[in-house]
């Protein structure tokens, strides 16, 4: 007996000790797993907050060059290297931006190079171009980019300032009558080029430019220059024109009369290109004055400054078939005139300089300044100094008299903005403000459009119409099974029903997309026909067999009911199919998705919300069918049999008894699987045609956060605007989820405590 005794301790002992080793085990796991997912949400926040941090605006290097002249035009090289500065003599000046003595800087560094003497006229091109021209006083114009050239001494690596001549170095004459040029205006790009001037005695002349390339040179050797026709403008009050320019394509020209602009179009024929005026509007009140106009990076928009402490952003909009000069948006500023304004190089950004300096800078699509303050150039006069920005928008540049000054700029993501992440924009081109989301383009000029909202509404509508297949399905299968099937089918659907769960999404994703969805198309009023006639079978089968004698409903064992339904199933959706070729001759002229398009104004794409849908929802059924089958096979028996007992009917039984006591777990089923839905990527990958608009339509595309995400992420560059918004989506996906559990859980557990009672 007592080694008995020992042993039951031991084992005791050991049990004990097992246990508490297997709890600790859980608690530890669960508790990882917490940590993980507070790690992940933090993470996130990491990585995403850099993008909505301050702009900085630091002062940097300042140091004085002589110089003898007005200063016409400022810049800096790529590098941020070299700055040079145009002279009103026609000098072009290098300054070594290098960190070295200020005696360096003031005899070494700099380079001085005449390119005219006495210029009349003086224009610039995009910054991102570096184009300047000067107009001479017998009508000449010369074109020069400032350039530099490495060499290497040894292993010393020399930057050596220089200068380019697009046009060649002989000055290109644009005036045949030989008068000085007042104005200019310039647009050369590869190939091709326009330069338009007004002369002294107030002619409109230009040229239009183009050259062969030869694949083996990297400049062009010749250029041949075509005279552009202005007679046929009705504008005879050249002497008002105040500022000009050029779009870069050479195709739109503007001209500012005091508050009025002309657009006028450069049409190019087969032997001439002639000016039309295409548009002329009205750009400011009476009671204002244009100071200054500017092209935005990409010159599809205009920046017009007026006296009145006011800048707004122009661009054409297609109206009635026409374009159309547009005010799109104003920026607010402070009560004082802006002296200066800068655009970037390849950004829609740009900073102001106002008379009080207030220094500002903006994105053309936040309705709110990025960065504004007083306190960065005190030591300036904006009203005499000329500013510039880096091509990388990291430097600022500003030069007063002899007063040279570098300024650090940290303005990394200006594209990313509460307005920009989640309201309607008016983005240039678009004849409206609309929620678009497209994230890159092949142009340098373009403008990112990183609206969520197009891809948070395709994400919820791709698991609603998942959820609108797959819950009926789910839950009337779980019913079925749990109450109403034999145990020995019940053991033989169920564990097949889950193992679908094993099948990977990719394949239901890519079965979707190449074998359903041509189906599908081929097959769309029997597809629509289906979903009409498959419940309505259901029942007339069922007001059948109600309606048989007794003995025939009882000769049926129970829970094989579904054996009579797989038949008729089969073949109502295949009657449904042959008949629709036969509906679609009759009523929609042999060819529905063209009747949908054409007569009721419905889009139809291959791979849309009704192909994801199926698939999702077959990828979506076991998750809640498992978990609602489960919930109602585990209601008390004795509840069951109580209910009968007191003659209830095995209908009223599961109505009023167990669907209410198996409501908690019901609904916690659908929660999954709405949860699984949000975050389904496979599938909505490749079954969608990955369209991120806004459109309920079941026929047409969409895309979801996590669809984006798998795309963009491999492409993104890390660090950029676009990668940290793709973190947001994730971030969103995340919080999603999040909200979908939390309300699952709340109201499982308010069901639970009401219906526990039963």
């Amino acid at each position: 007996m007592a080694d008995a005794s020992t042993l039951f301790i031991g084992e005791s002992r050991s049990r004990r000790l097992k246990d508490k080793m297997v709890r600790m085990g859980v608690i530890a796991g669960g508790i990882s797993v917490l940590i993980m997912l507070v790690l992940i949400f933090f993470y996130l926040l990491y990585v995403i907050l850099p993008s909505f941090k301050p702009v900085t605006v630091e002062p940097q290097t300042s140091f004085v060059v002589p110089t003898q002249d007005r200063t016409l035009a400022i810049g800096i090289e790529e590098q941020n290297l070299l700055a040079y500065r145009f002279g009103s003599d026609g000098t072009l000046q290098f300054v070594s931006l290098l960190p070295s003595s200020s005696e360096a800087l003031s005899d070494e560094a700099q380079k001085n190079i005449s390119i005219v003497t006495q210029p009349t006229a003086f224009a610039s091109s995009l910054p991102r171009d570096q184009l300047f021209a000067f107009g001479t006083a017998d009508g000449g114009v010369l074109v020069v980019s400032p350039n530099i050239k490495t060499h290497f001494t040894g292993s010393t690596k020399l930057q050596v300032p220089s200068v380019d001549y697009p046009l060649g170095q002989a000055p290109l004459q644009l005036d045949p009558n030989a008068q000085p040029l007042v104005q200019l205006a310039l647009a050369v790009q590869r190939q091709q080029g326009v330069i338009v001037g007004v002369t002294a005695d107030q002619r409109l002349v230009g040229v239009r430019l183009s050259a062969p390339r030869n694949a083996l040179q990297q400049k062009v050797s010749q250029w041949s220059a075509q005279a552009i026709d202005f007679s046929g403008l009705p504008i005879t009050t050249l002497q008002d024109i105040q500022r000009m320019a050029l779009t870069p394509d050479g195709h739109t020209l503007y001209l500012q009369y005091a508050r009025q602009l002309a657009v006028i179009a450069l049409d190019k024929a087969s032997d001439k290109t002639y000016a039309r005026l295409r548009d002329m509007v009205t750009v400011a009140d009476e009671s204002t004055t244009i100071t200054d106009f500017n092209l935005l990076s990409g010159a599809n928009s205009l920046l017009i400054t007026t006296d009145n402490q006011h800048v707004s952003q122009w661009f054409e909009v297609l109206k009635d078939g026409q374009w159309s000069l547009t005010h799109i948006r104003d920026f607010p500023l402070s009560d004082s005139p802006v002296t200066q304004l800068a655009p970037e190089h390849f950004r829609k950004s740009f900073l102001t300089w106002q008379q009080d300096g207030t220094l500002s800078a903006f994105y053309a699509t936040a309705k709110e300044p990025v960065f504004q303050s007083k306190k960065v150039m005190t030591s300036f006069s904006p009203s005499a100094s000329e500013i510039a920005i880096s091509p990388r928008a990291d430097r600022l540049l500003v030069v007063e008299d002899d007063n040279w000054q570098i300024f650090d700029i940290d303005n990394p993501h200006p594209e990313m903005s509460f307005a920009s992440l989640w309201q309607q924009v008016w983005y240039e081109g678009y004849p409206e403000p609309d929620y678009v989301w497209q994230s890159t383009s092949a142009s340098d000029e373009f403008e990112p459009k990183f609206s969520l909202v197009p891809i948070v509404f395709g994400t919820l509508k791709a698991a609603l119409y998942a959820m609108f297949f797959a819950i009926p399905l789910a839950l009337a299968g779980a019913i079925y099974t749990a109450y109403f099937m034999s145990s020995k089918m019940r053991s033989i659907v169920k564990p097949t029903v889950e193992i679908m769960e094993a099948l990977p999404t990719v394949i239901l994703g890519f079965l979707a997309g190449i074998w359903l969805a041509p189906i599908v198309e081929s097959n769309l009023v029997g597809i629509m026909l289906s979903i009409v006639m498959f419940p309505l079978m259901i029942f007339m089968v069922g007001a059948i067999w109600s309606a048989l004698p007794d003995r025939w409903v009882n000769g049926l064992p129970n829970g094989l009911h579904i054996l009579l339904l797989m038949p008729i199933i089969v073949l109502t959706v295949y009657g449904c199919f042959s008949l629709g070729p036969w509906v679609e001759s009759l009523w929609f002229a042999g060819d529905a998705r063209i009747f949908l398009s054409n007569e009721l104004g419905i889009g139809y794409d291959q791979r849309n919300a009704l192909v994801v849908g199926i698939a999702m929802g077959f990828a979506v059924i076991p998750t809640i069918f498992s978990i609602a089958e489960d919930a109602i096979f585990s209601v008390p028996g004795h509840l069951t049999s109580g209910s009968l007992a007191l003659g209830a009917t095995h209908w009223q039984t599961l109505t009023r008894v167990v669907l209410l006591t198996a409501s908690p777990g019901i609904f916690s089923a659908i929660m999954m699987g709405l949860g699984r839905a949000v975050g389904e990527t496979m599938i909505v990958l490749m079954a969608t045609g990955n369209t991120p608009i806004m459109d309920w339509n079941v026929l047409e595309g969409l895309r979801t956060l996590s669809a984006t995400i798998a795309i963009e992420m491999p492409e993104s560059e890390v660090g950029s605007s676009h990668y940290r918004v793709l973190f947001l989506a994730a971030f969103v996906l995340f919080v999603f989820t999040f909200f979908f559990n939390t309300i699952a859980e709340l109201v499982r557990q308010r069901l639970r405590d009401k219906y526990s009672s039963l």
